[in-house]
């Protein structure tokens, strides 16, 4: 039987175990440059244990920043910044991939600065508030990216992903969930367009398909991940046909041969969308499964009973950096301060010392 502390080889990159750190947002970068600082670097080398870590959203392009203080990878100082980080990782044997994010429609003004206006695949205003530095303030209408802007988006994501193999990472993630640009491509309630980026399932998947498709040929395929969040209503993201367009769109990627694919479950109802999916891709399946809280070591039995090949864990790495070390041990596990984590606020993200499992 396979279980979670068995390595696993994901297209060419080992993995000590097949416990993944989950994406998560932490707002540190530093300053008008967007770099990560030594915080950045000592945090993800402290979970360096994880099989996999995958990093925070980090913007591709200055355009795609949807929240305060996050980092991009569109810069030689944020490559060389970002170096800092991968070493570090590197050298307590760890594994690290890129997690592109383009936030789309899900920034503000004031959080992009220098004139620029967030952008979306329809100018849909998205319900709610954002945190912009200063307090919350409500989403203006996005600009509707032109198809000229939608190639150079495009583009954005294949050099980011050339960027970050530059700044020493083992591969990239491509951000489809979670609302976030390319699921706003995805969903009926945030694209209206009547062009070949809209309209039919085909189209709507379009977008995503090219991303995977320029960052597979810019840093290879088996360095490309993608995460979708089939069904999740974050962001107000609003689909009417999520049983026909991800199985579209993994059926499209699936030639490609990337190396894995992320799926966050939004609701237990998804759970039999997930294993059509799981069925459907040849590669590695990495899950975030739905649960009440934080995904805990019940969902260690997903790879025991092959619902995946990795799980990601979130909230539960962030109190315990030796995570994979706890869940072989049954424990003791620090509780997350998930009124903060789950309230979508970043900078209450607490830190918690790496002590010694006990057996």
């Amino acid at each position: 039987m396979t279980t979670a502390f068995d390595p696993v080889d994901l297209a060419g990159t080992a993995l000590a175990n097949r416990i993944a750190m989950a994406p998560m947002t932490r707002s540190r970068a530093e300053g008008e440059l967007r770099t990560p600082t030594p915080l950045v670097a000592e945090y993800y080398a402290q979970r360096a244990t994880a099989g996999l870590i995958i990093t925070e959203g980090v913007q591709p392009t200055a355009a795609g920043q949807g929240y305060p203080n996050t980092p991009g990878l569109h810069t030689d100082e944020q490559i060389a910044a970002w170096r800092q980080v991968t070493d570090a990782v590197h050298e307590r044997g760890g594994k690290i991939f890129a997690q592109l994010m383009h936030a789309g429609r899900i920034s503000h003004p004031q959080v992009l600065g220098e004139g620029r206006h967030p952008v979306g695949p329809s100018p849909v205003t998205p319900a709610g508030q954002l945190f912009a530095g200063s307090g919350l303030i409500d989403f203006v209408a996005p600009r509707e990216l032109t198809g000229d802007e939608v190639g150079e988006t495009i583009e954005g994501f294949a050099l980011a992903a050339r960027n970050a193999v530059a700044a020493g990472f083992d591969g990239v993630e491509i951000h489809g969930a979670n609302g976030y640009l390319i699921q706003q491509f995805l969903a009926t309630g945030s694209n209206h367009r009547t062009d070949e980026w809209g309209g039919s399932v085909e189209n709507r998947i379009r977008f995503a398909v090219e991303v995977v498709k320029a960052v597979s040929a810019a840093i290879g395929p088996d360095r490309t991940g993608l995460r979708i969040s089939p069904a999740n209503t974050y962001n107000d993201i609003a689909e009417t046909d999520t049983d026909e367009v991800y199985p579209a769109l993994v059926a499209a990627i699936e030639p490609l041969g990337i190396a894995y694919l992320h799926v966050t479950e939004a609701t237990a109802e998804v759970r039999e969308l997930t294993l059509a999916l799981r069925k459907q891709f040849s590669g590695t399946f990495v899950l975030n499964p739905a649960t009440e809280g934080p995904t805990g070591p019940d969902a260690l039995a997903l790879i025991e009973d092959g619902t995946a090949d990795l799980v990601a864990f979130g909230a539960l790495f962030l109190a315990n950096p030796d995570l994979p070390a706890r869940l072989r041990a049954g424990g003791p596990f620090n509780t997350p301060d998930t009124a903060t984590f789950f309230g979508g606020d970043a900078r209450g993200y607490t830190d918690y010392p790496a002590l010694a499992p006990t057996a």
